[in-house]
C-alpha cells in the first residue's frame, strides 16, 4: 500500500486536495473524523472539553501516534490519502503499515489562511487573529511543522481555488 500523507496548516488546502483526489478515484480519510466521532461517543463534552483539549488528552493517555493508530484500522487499498497527520510520531506509525509513505505538504500564507478560514463561517472559524494564532501555536505544539518540513512534496497554495485544482 503507498500511503499519501497530507499535511498543513488550518486553511491551507488540504480538503481541496482530498476533493481532486476523491474526483479520481483515490481513498481517503480524514484523522479529524475520527476524533470527532471519538469525542462524541466519549462522554468528553459533557465533562467540558473542546474537541482538541480531548485530541489532546487521549495523545497523553494512549501516546502521540494513537490517531494514526486509529486511522490505520480503516485503511485499505493499493494507494490511500491521510489527511490530519499532526506530527512525526504519527508519520512513522504509518510507515509501519508501508514502507511506501510519502508527505504531501501544503502551505499557504498566513493571511490567506486567516482569510479562507474566517470566509467558511464554520462554527471552528477563528473571530479574530488571537484565536487563529492560538491553533496554530497549538497545532504547532503537537510537531505539524516538523510533518510539513520533513515533506518529500511541497504544494505552495497562495492562489485562487480554480488555479489550486488545476
Amino acid at each position: 500500500m503507498k500511503i499519501l500523507v497530507v499535511a498543513g496548516m488550518p486553511g491551507a488546502g488540504k480538503e481541496e486536495l482530498l476533493k481532486v483526489a476523491q474526483s479520481m478515484g483515490y481513498s481517503f480519510l480524514r484523522m479529524g473524523d475520527i476524533v470527532r466521532e471519538t469525542y462524541a461517543s466519549s462522554g468528553a463534552e459533557a465533562e467540558g472539553l473542546s474537541v482538541g483539549e480531548f485530541a489532546n488528552r487521549e495523545r497523553e493517555l494512549h501516546g502521540a501516534d494513537i490517531w494514526a493508530k486509529r486511522s490505520i484500522e480503516r485503511m485499505s487499498g493499493d494507494l490511500f490519502l491521510v489527511d490530519g497527520c499532526r506530527s512525526m510520531n504519527e508519520v512513522r506509525s504509518f510507515r509501519g503499515l508501508s514502507k511506501d509513505v510519502y508527505i504531501i505538504a501544503i502551505h499557504t500564507a498566513r493571511s490567506e489562511r486567516f482569510r479562507r478560514l474566517v470566509s467558511r463561517d464554520r462554527e471552528d472559524a477563528p473571530h479574530n487573529e488571537e484565536e487563529f494564532d492560538a491553533r496554530d501555536n497549538r497545532e504547532i505544539g503537537w510537531g505539524i511543522a516538523e510533518v510539513i518540513a520533513l515533506s518529500e512534496y511541497l504544494i505552495v497554495n497562495n492562489a485562487d481555488l480554480e488555479t489550486f485544482r488545476g
